[in-house]
């Protein structure tokens, strides 16, 4: 190594390891937050006296700025490496869940009849934490080669998202163990020691670090730390190249379903189990659990076998396998049945999640961050439009499947899922005989 490649390694820190663990935490407790009222609901709706629709609401108002979040802090990362938008959406979510344990304080639990506003606004500044996956997606892929991007992205996806179904159930057990303010205050806790340990640790990217130093930065010297995706522009200007290329649409389709359908059932799944098998809040907790595990971990292999596999079908057979989950859960009479059908649901959402990612950098490899913020953020809007449906068509329901006609809505995403993948294998046909050569370097949907 010539000398002025050894002042760079002095003035570079981090490692893509270290990067992935840290990002990863991070993710994992600011994704928690779609938790902070979903497990609750029942509670709340009964001191409340909710309808079906602001139940779902209320489960759901977490996603809303976590996922509308996401497109301006994603597309940030191209500018700044990550760390600064990171840090500030883990913050709002400390001053959300301050303000809640400030409320209880008050108003828990004689008091909540005139709060309801108030804690959609809490709910609102909890779930800005959940934004931080579009952040992390950003961090993470500039410090891995494109090649081996699916392991990565997969591992940060799946443990993070374990965060959200890992809190559905501590939270009402921390709630029947302690009280619902001590509850909350312990988990305020956790998310500042997580935010103070981010901080100290986390580093950005070696392009974004050269940078901030005044290096100058070029392809031949980021090779040397393993960077191959080099970030240009605004965010601004990285949203509107990412808005500008086709398949970023279709993404944000995809994911909608898979990503904004797996935060809508961790979000209703309490009030699913409870409405309509009349189980405990704690019980509905640990379903929900099952459900968010099996999603998130199948993340892990599925961003790895992306790697090695045609994603034309595995997003097909993805799409089948939460179509077929939607429909035994509709017409299940048992609990065991439903149950069966849920655990199917996450499989497909978990695969389709890795899968999707896995073809961001591929796709918009000028623009990751932009593409990311698009993507994870529309598509996350699912957490936040699916439950408030879901719960008006349990609402319109009168048979005995009344919470299940909930989730006739997959049924529909599912169908048109089947379309936009169906457009992708057409695009990239379109592209190789336009060009003479597939829109990727090997198409992933071949």
């Amino acid at each position: 190594m010539n000398s002025n490649n050894q002042h760079l390694q002095n003035v570079v820190h981090g490692s893509p390891g270290r990067a992935l663990t840290f990002a990863t935490m991070g993710f994992f407790s600011g994704f928690a937050g779609v938790a902070v009222f979903g497990p609750l609901v029942p509670r709340f709706t009964h001191l409340m006296h909710l309808s079906p629709v602001a139940a779902g609401l209320l489960a759901a108002i977490a996603s809303l700025t976590g996922s509308i979040l996401r497109i301006p802090f994603g597309a940030w990362v191209d500018r700044s490496g990550g760390k600064k938008p990171f840090l500030i959406l883990l913050i709002l979510g400390l001053v959300g869940l301050a303000g809640l344990i400030v409320l209880l304080k008050f108003d828990y639990p004689h008091h909540l009849a005139g709060t309801y506003p108030l804690l959609l606004v809490l709910g609102m500044l909890v779930g800005s934490g959940i934004a931080t996956f579009s952040v992390g997606i950003g961090q993470v892929s500039y410090w891995f080669p494109k090649a081996r991007q699916g392991g990565p992205l997969g591992t940060f996806a799946g443990i993070g998202n374990l965060g959200s179904g890992l809190f559905s159930l501590l939270l009402p057990l921390a709630v029947v163990a302690f009280g619902m303010i001590a509850a909350f205050e312990l988990w305020f806790l956790f998310l500042l020691c997580v935010t103070i340990t981010y901080a100290i640790f986390m580093k950005d990217a070696p392009s974004f670090q050269l940078q901030h130093k005044g290096q100058t930065v070029t392809p031949e010297i980021l090779k040397n730390y393993g960077q191959d995706i080099v970030p240009h522009g605004s965010a601004l200007q990285s949203l509107l190249d990412a808005a500008h290329i086709a398949p970023t649409w279709a993404l944000v389709v995809l994911y909608f379903t898979s990503f904004g359908g797996f935060l809508a059932l961790t979000a209703w799944l309490p009030t699913f189990w409870h409405g309509q098998y009349h189980t405990a809040l704690v019980t509905g907790g640990a379903l929900t659990l099952v459900f968010s595990v099996l999603a998130s971990l199948v993340r892990v292999p599925g961003g790895s076998l992306a790697d090695r596999t045609s994603i034309r079908y595995a997003l097909s057979v993805n799409v089948l396998t939460i179509l077929l989950g939607t429909l035994i859960v509709i017409f299940s009479a048992t609990f065991s049945v439903a149950l069966l059908g849920t655990i199917l649901i996450a499989l497909g959402m978990g695969l389709q999640n890795a899968v999707v990612f896995k073809l961001v950098p591929h796709y918009v490899p000028e623009a990751v961050g932009g593409a990311a913020g698009w993507v994870g953020g529309l598509g996350a809007f699912g957490g936040f439009v699916i439950p408030p449906i879901m719960g008006a068509l349990s609402g319109l329901s009168t048979g005995v499947h009344e919470y299940g006609a909930g989730f006739w809505v997959f049924a529909v995403l599912a169908v048109i899922d089947w379309v936009v993948i169906g457009w992708l294998k057409h695009y990239d046909r379109t592209m190789r005989a336009t060009s003479g050569t597939a829109v990727l370097q090997s198409s992933p949907m071949h």
